[in-house]
């Protein structure tokens, strides 16, 4: 089969590994197929942490009447099969078993439990392997799992909304409507698809967010609210104590219910220091939706991977002037009637 036949097949298992978007975490999207002659017989992709992989998910997927075509078949998958026991058993295993013959990659997992050994196990079993088709955007996929294990940090999105004339609140820094209806749904929709979610002191305090996904089906993310003095009043929504969330203040770290106080220390670049908090959770995405000044502080230490902004149709006479983006990519524009989203990743 020619590489145009592979590239193929491949973006099929992308469009599968993308539909785990927001429930594979922390580990990768991943989608499978298996090809007998040029046609599918079987299909899956990784859609629940903590559940079945792409890999088993394809093979269960083939008739009974197709079973007896998988020993002459070929599986494509968007990331190489594990070879390690975690929650469950090694993708590798399972096709060395089912005695599937040929295995397309999209890109090797450099996971330091994966790292080569899938494809390893693979070919040591007298399987044909082939590497690298559509690499990357098998990779650009994952960056949330890429970023995470290559980096050790979370995935970092940057987000905000801003008037026609670049100001995200009004005079003194009053709450303003920017952004419509259906971009205030597409924002929880992002939020879905992130482990995590934070803001800072004073967002917190002036727009008390629920930071929740009800606009949206889906897991809310786990907020993250920057509270040096612990300030925010406790009859806002984040000490509701309905969802997971983080404090990160300089007071005693103590936990209540689903609310914990983590200390950190205010007089050390603070970023950093959150950040390895957070790998050190395994939390692999952070989406930051505070105010200017906390989105600024992120740019400026270039802790950073992708930023959304929404840009609305008013235009303000005055307010709090919206960060300053250096360098960057920009990816993708799309409209939601009159509002312009654009997302730029680093250059």
């Amino acid at each position: 089969m020619n590489s145009t036949n592979h590239e193929f097949f491949m973006r099929r298992c992308l469009e599968l590994a993308a539909m785990g978007r927001g429930n594979a975490a922390p580990n990768p999207m991943v989608g499978a197929v298996l090809v007998h002659q040029g046609r599918i017989i079987g299909e899956g992709y990784h859609r629940q942490y903590g559940q079945a992989h792409a890999e088993v998910n394809c093979v269960n997927s083939v008739t009974a009447e197709d079973r007896p075509l998988i020993q002459r078949a070929t599986m494509y998958v968007s990331l190489e099969p594990c070879a390690h026991h975690g929650k469950t058993p090694p993708c590798a295993d399972l096709i060395v078993t089912e005695k599937i013959p040929e295995v397309v990659i999209g890109c090797v997992d450099t996971f330091s439990a994966v790292a080569g050994k899938g494809i390893e196990k693979l070919k040591k079993a007298g399987i044909k392997v082939h590497t690298g088709i559509l690499e990357a955007a098998c990779r650009a996929i994952n960056r949330r799992f890429f970023t995470f294990h290559e980096q050790q940090r979370p995935y970092i999105i940057l987000k905000w909304a801003q008037s026609r004339n670049g100001f995200v609140a009004g005079p003194g820094g009053a709450p303003v409507r920017i952004s419509n209806q259906w971009s205030d749904r597409l924002v929880h929709r992002w939020r879905s698809e992130e482990m995590a979610i934070l803001v800072g002191t004073r967002t917190a305090i002036v727009d008390n967010p629920q930071l929740n996904t009800r606009l949206w089906p889906g897991k809310s993310p786990v907020r993250l609210v920057i509270d040096r003095a612990l300030t925010v009043p406790r009859t806002h929504h984040l000490w509701d104590g309905r969802i997971p969330t983080i404090f990160i203040t300089a007071e005693q770290s103590v936990k209540e219910g689903k609310v914990e106080m983590m200390q950190l220390d205010f007089t050390l670049p603070l970023l950093p220091q959150l950040m390895q908090h957070l790998y050190q959770r395994h939390i692999q995405s952070v989406l930051v939706e505070g105010g200017p000044y906390v989105l600024q502080r992120f740019l400026e230490t270039d802790l950073w991977d992708e930023a959304r902004v929404i840009t609305g149709t008013a235009t303000l006479p005055d307010g709090l002037a919206a960060p300053a983006l250096p360098q960057a990519v920009i990816e993708e524009r799309l409209y939601l009637q009159e509002d312009r989203i654009d997302i730029y990743r680093r250059g």
